[in-house]
């Protein structure tokens, strides 16, 4: 199936009801995406779809036919946020660090204490209480 992934022109064959995380992990070789219920509920997996943030551990890999599909590593390294989240103690243990970011990046420049806490309500972290995490969003800015 052709889609394109982290700004690249992809072909990846694997089965059409494959979670899109899988195939993201095994096929692709991008293990920033982490799996952390497999249930949809802790958004440690979040990726961007078309710009929208997706628990990849719910969507079926033929959802993403044709579509854009970018994973923490499509980021480079070089995202604000990511700088922020390091200089600010927005990662703890690092499980839900990936899923965080990629969830507010959908929120674009700018977002109001609101937008953020709105916009990373669907992603769990188990370490930081949140506040470091909202810092590090707020200081990205």
């Amino acid at each position: 199936m052709r889609f394109t992934l982290n700004g690249r022109e992809a072909q990846v064959d694997a089965p059409p009801m494959k979670r899109l995380l899988d195939v993201l992990r095994e096929e692709c070789a991008l293990t920033g995406s982490k799996e952390g219920c497999g249930e949809g509920e802790c958004g440690a997996c979040t990726v961007l779809v078309d710009g929208m943030p997706v628990v990849s551990c719910l969507v079926p890999f033929a959802q993403v036919r044709d579509a854009e599909v970018v994973t923490i590593e499509g980021l480079e390294g070089a995202h604000p946020l990511q700088k922020a989240f390091a200089e600010l103690g927005g990662a703890q243990c690092g499980i839900c660090t990936p899923g965080m970011i990629m969830a507010a990046v959908a929120l674009g420049p700018n977002p109001s204490f609101e937008e953020i806490r709105h916009g990373l309500a669907g992603n769990l972290c188990r370490c930081t209480g949140y506040e470091a995490i909202y810092r590090a969003v707020e200081g990205a800015s």
